[in-house]
């Protein structure tokens, strides 16, 4: 649905019912509402339904629920060198199938507290909040007296993605994308309407991401931010941050502006959500929904509605166009085009120019997931988050070599881009929308990586390898890519190989449209997808998981006990522990109580029986996770706390974590002995 000054599209009122979880107020200050909106992915591309009968011939030559396959690899064809990453298990590694997993705590029920709930035994504690000084001179965080030179120097607003560099033993980096503001949240008596520029500029400046030093308390879990010191790593990214295109489109035509006639400068980052990290230490972190920050796209132009950047000024808009005209489409047509990609930022270096890679694609991007391959190449896995789209995959031409840091800088712009073509392995009629599992006992079935674009050689028809990158759905959807349930983070197992995508819900899967890796309409639930790599450019998949209540038929959980598992809704971020546990945060809960971070074994008796590990306050969406390598603490995002229809900061619907004003924050959880998480 686009909109225009002259045909305005009314969104809900903040009052009425919503599809999912979530309340009315998260989806339009996250997302613009954009289930409101049309499906943006109007192509005739198959649904898995539709050419699972293709493969019945195939059936049971690739499973993906065999997690201990011998072969778990990554490969490329045709114009691409061949590559494999066999993994051969050993014996131990087969043991760890048949043995029980050493999780053992008691599952946090649910609730609708207004409160981080943890297991007991357990201990949590803010690191960072919405506010805090991040750069030395920064001024205390006064809610009734904000500025947008405090908030530049101050940490962001909502915290999405997590990731920590260690410095030692008890010192460390801590990296945080500020995915979204919430205004109405931020400011007594805001409304869109009457938003006066310096609110405005505050919110800009709440985008972004921070690099916070932290230390450990002492010898336990515990981390707190660094007060003292220089602390010269601590940086401000915002959406005002000067940055550089490197890649294959960097220069193109379609990236050219009136202040950057060359095409290689864009300015500032927005709505990042997910990430990754790089074996030389950077952080790849992820833009997403960027449509919703323009006014005024071309409503004859195709790539605007397939992007869903407004063609007018939709109700509701932040209206950074009044403080920067650069977000008026209709004086820079270009603009929206240098955001929706991966930027690379190097913790280490405050004065490092960040990078958006090009040769990874533009679109509404959640993570960026590095593996070295065994042959030494570089794989790069992503998911965009809308209804139907698609799941990628990046591998480099070059080779990475550990501490040959000017060849690694140089992978992540020159390599093929993959869009995932999947196929189930069961008849139509054995997937009826019930939830019920076909004749061979599983969701399954096999898939394949078709190439877009190698460096600057394009793979799709009518379209140059710039065009490819600037308008990667476009591309996807040429080729015949899977339509997807909202794929969100996508993270491998550093243990099995494996890989798993969370898929988080999809309210708008008809009947019509069920098929054998999404086995039901409407799905408000969500699902996570298990991907294991073949010796080339195929792969098999399975569900492990199908989620919602146990006691739904509907729900699946790789087959344990339903009866003892905890109910999980709306898979977002994953995280493994270094035994290969997934670890699951979830957004939107649609079982009417908060979201939460659960993990399960992936392997052995204990293979899908999901527990809740901690609950985040009401309102809030659980981020993050990223356990620590010493397996001592987890750390958590809790994203928009309070953001409840009808909440304001004179009624605000949580006062987490101060008792005041609800703040965005990072906590982390450790166990009050000192042992490891989940033991």
């Amino acid at each position: 649905m686009r909109t225009t000054l002259e045909d305005p599209v009314l969104l809900p009122l903040l009052s009425d019912s919503h599809k999912g979880g979530r309340s009315a107020l998260t989806c339009q200050m996250r997302c613009g509402n954009a289930c409101a909106h049309d499906v943006a992915n109007t192509s005739a591309n198959s649904y898995f339904g539709d050419i699972a009968a293709k493969a019945l011939s195939r059936r049971g030559a690739l499973r993906a629920g065999a997690l201990g396959a011998l072969v778990v690899g990554v490969g490329v064809a045709g114009a691409v060198p061949a590559m494999a990453d066999e993994i051969e298990l050993t014996g131990e590694a087969e043991a760890a199938r048949h043995r029980p997993s050493r999780l053992r705590f008691t599952p946090v029920a649910p609730n609708k507290d207004d409160a981080l709930r943890v297991p007991d035994g357990y201990r949590s504690s803010v690191v960072v909040r919405w506010g805090d000084p991040v750069l030395r001179d920064a001024p205390a965080f006064d809610f009734d007296n904000q500025t947008a030179d405090a908030q530049a120097k101050q940490f962001g607003y909502n915290c999405d993605f997590v990731t920590l560099f260690p410095m030692g033993h008890d010192r460390g980096l801590l990296w945080v994308n500020h995915e979204y503001t919430d205004e109405s949240l931020m400011f007594r008596g805001y409304s869109p309407a009457t938003a006066t520029d310096e609110q405005i500029k505050i919110a800009m400046m709440a985008h972004g991401g921070s690099v916070v030093e932290v230390e450990r308390v002492g010898w336990s879990g515990q981390w707190r931010l660094v007060t003292r010191g220089r602390r010269r790593y601590n940086r401000r990214v915002t959406a005002q941050t000067p940055m550089r295109f490197s890649g294959p489109a960097a220069g193109h035509d379609l990236l050219k502006t009136a202040a950057d006639p060359a095409g290689l400068k864009p300015v500032g980052m927005l709505n990042n959500c997910a990430g990754g990290t790089t074996p030389w230490g950077t952080v790849l972190t992820a833009e997403e929904n960027f449509d919703q920050y323009f006014v005024n796209g071309d409503r004859n132009n195709p790539n605007i509605a397939r992007y869903t950047i407004p063609t007018g000024i939709p109700s509701g808009n932040r209206r950074f166009d009044k403080v920067d005209e650069r977000f008026d489409l209709a004086k820079h047509p270009n603009e929206a085009n240098r955001f929706g990609w991966i930027v690379e930022i190097d913790p280490f270096d405050p004065d490092a120019e960040p990078i958006k890679r090009t040769a990874l694609g533009r679109f509404k991007h959640e993570a960026a997931t590095t593996h070295v391959a065994r042959d030494g190449r570089l794989v790069v896995y992503m998911g965009d988050d809308s209804r139907f789209e698609y799941v990628y995959k990046f591998v480099s031409r070059r080779r990475y070599i550990p501490g040959h840091d000017s060849n690694n800088r140089r992978l992540l712009d020159d390599g093929t881009l993959y869009v995932a073509r999947f196929t189930g392995d069961s008849p139509k009629t054995e997937i009826d929308g019930s939830g019920r599992l076909p004749q061979d006992g599983a969701f399954d079935g096999s898939g394949e990586w078709i190439p877009l674009v190698t460096g600057n050689q394009s793979h799709v028809e009518g379209m140059s390898a710039a065009e490819v990158l600037i308008h990667t759905r476009a591309a996807a959807d040429k080729v015949g890519a899977t339509k997807m349930d909202r794929p969100e983070d996508v993270e491998r197992n550093p243990v099995t190989g494996a890989v798993y995508v969370a898929l988080t819900n999809n309210t708008s899967r008809t009947p019509a449209q069920v098929d054998e890796a999404n086995p039901r309409p409407s799905n408000k639930h969500g699902h996570v997808v298990e991907i294991v790599e073949g010796s080339g450019v195929t792969f098999a998949w399975s569900l492990p998981l199908v989620c919602g209540d146990p006691n739904d038929p509907a729900t699946y959980f790789a087959g344990y006990d339903k009866t003892k598992v905890s109910p999980i809704s709306c898979p977002d971020n994953l995280a493994f522990d270094r035994d290969g546990n997934l670890w699951i945060s979830t957004d939107g809960n649609a079982l009417g109580s908060n979201d939460g971070l659960f993990v399960t074994p992936v392997r052995g008796p204990e293979r899908g029986y999901v527990r809740q590990f901690l609950t985040v306050p009401v309102g809030a969406e659980t981020c993050g996770p990223m356990v620590t390598g010493d397996q001592r603490s987890v750390f958590v995002a809790v994203q928009h706390p309070g953001e409840i229809d009808g909440a304001t900061p004179d009624n605000p619907a949580s006062r987490w974590p101060d008792g005041v004003q609800p703040r965005p924050s990072v906590a982390v959880v450790w166990h009050a002995k000192g042992r490891e998480i989940g033991s």
